[in-house]
């Protein structure tokens, strides 16, 4: 292991050790991602004693600033590209309605029994007579080899505990492509109901990491079948299931969910334009209809759709700024280039297109493109031709009439200034005119022809120019 430990500072720790006849360890995500083969810039170190004055006299030697946090017993200090935490090793008991621990001081034997999974309870030796060294209680390398997470100890414990280590178990199986111990499975489902008392924001600081992983499905797929998505996010299980009626049924939108959510994740990493994925059918379940003669219809989800957005950022306390209204406008255009791939297109259709989606046309693509899930080779192929066709006309509208990021030719300001008046209905009348007649095509999105207009629907209301506006 010594190769992997060339980093001057592991020689600084080395020498702080044997200075204070203590023993230091680095311990948890830094010695598994060394056997991954994942960078990693963050170094847990544990010492046998006191964690805080260990690492004031590191931070002497490194010359740099230290960061104490004595409610935790913990201290952090930035060296080059590196995050280095320290603590004192220790033993931890748990009160059932709390995750916070009773901590007390304890050997490396404690402190690798209070890790969250065999492959986080490696250590290794940072003294001068065992530099090096690995110290593997619970056989976390085999599991590394085997793809597998495990908990060192008796896993309902473990997850009863702290029950965040549920999401967690999930999430590294997700990041990490790792299936999850079927002991360890099944104490998730036993322990689901224990995920209550974990705050919101700590859960979906989690989800996100699950959503942002390079196969965010894996971990759906278990959170779905361990019942803890029930429970944090209500909406996206009601997706799960197929009804039937006179033999005709739809597609189980659940699964329809995480396949787009993994299409589109093989094309951007972009944690909101994941999040539109997920919620591009949410209101599915609630626009459901059965019509007889044509079959299962979901009529105004999208709408319906863009309407739950903001309630459910809130719940999961996602941010409330421009990302949900980005998630919500991509949920509502999202049938909108489907629509136009099916279609015989008009000018008009691809100008609202363009007008509605703006700077985030890139992103509703994507998502469209992601949400074809069939495995019909020939409807695969249909649709791909059609949406070419659809790119080549937005790109040929765009290029032509200069729809995105629309901005009025005419404004407010000139408006009134031409017929006297003050800001009021007859200022939007004539705006809103104007903005149809180019999206239709009637007029050309240019501020000569919008003047004329403007004139002429000013008038048509009953208004009379009383100044002339320049053309530039």
């Amino acid at each position: 292991m010594q190769q992997h430990l060339q980093h001057p500072v592991f020689n600084v720790i080395a020498s702080v050790a044997a200075n204070r006849q203590v023993q230091a360890f680095v311990i948890g995500g830094y010695v598994r991602d060394l056997f991954l083969k994942r960078p990693s810039a963050d170094i847990d170190v544990v010492v046998l004693g006191n964690g805080i004055a260990f690492s004031e006299e590191v931070a002497q030697k490194l010359k740099v600033k230290v960061a104490v946090f004595k409610n935790f017993g913990t201290a952090s200090l930035k060296y080059q590209n590196l995050e280095l935490e320290f603590v004192g090793a220790r033993k931890e008991s748990y009160r059932l309605e709390s995750r916070k621990p009773i901590v007390e001081d304890g050997t490396l034997e404690d402190d690798q029994n209070r890790r969250d999974f065999t492959i986080n309870a490696m250590a290794i030796a940072l003294n001068k007579e065992n530099f090096g060294e690995l110290l593997d209680p619970f056989n976390g390398i085999q599991d590394l080899k085997n793809k597998l997470i495990r908990t060192p100890l008796d896993p309902s414990v473990t997850f009863s505990d702290d029950p965040l280590r549920m999401m967690r178990a999930i999430r590294f199986a997700s990041q990490l492509g790792f299936t999850i111990d079927p002991a360890a499975l099944e104490a998730i489902k036993s322990n689901r109901e224990r995920i209550k008392i974990i705050s919101g924001e700590r859960i979906t600081d989690e989800l996100n990491k699950i959503i942002s992983s390079k196969k965010p499905s894996v971990g759906f797929t278990y959170l779905f079948d361990t019942g803890l998505l029930q429970i944090i996010f209500p909406q996206m299980s009601a997706l799960q299931g197929i009804d039937y009626i006179n033999g005709k049924g739809h597609k189980d939108n659940f699964y329809h969910t995480l396949q787009v959510l993994d299409n589109i994740a093989e094309n951007t990493t972009d944690l909101w334009l994941r999040w539109a994925a997920i919620l591009h059918d949410i209101a599915k379940p609630a626009t459901k209809r059965f019509e007889p003669g044509h079959g299962w219809t979901f009529h105004g989800h999208e709408d319906k759709g863009a309407r739950m957005v903001p309630k459910i950022f809130a719940q999961l306390k996602l941010p409330m700024n421009e990302k949900m209204k980005l998630v919500q406008k991509l949920v509502q255009l999202h049938m909108r280039p489907i629509v136009l791939a099916q279609e015989m297109v008009t000018d008009s259709a691809v100008r609202r297109l363009l007008f509605d989606a703006g700077e985030d046309l890139e992103g509703l693509m994507l998502l469209c493109n992601a949400d074809v899930t069939t495995k019909n080779e020939y409807k695969i192929k249909k649709y791909r031709n059609n949406f070419e066709l659809v790119k080549q006309k937005l790109k040929d509208v765009e290029e032509r009439d200069n729809m995105r990021n629309w901005q009025p030719p005419v404004s407010g300001q000139d408006i009134m200034e031409t017929f006297g008046i003050n800001a009021g209905r007859e200022v939007g009348i004539i705006k809103n005119s104007i903005r149809e007649a180019i999206l239709e095509g009637e007029i050309f999105n240019s501020r000569t022809e919008a003047l004329k207009l403007m004139i002429q629907k000013g008038e048509d209301i009953g208004l009379k120019v009383v100044a002339k506006i320049e053309h530039n």
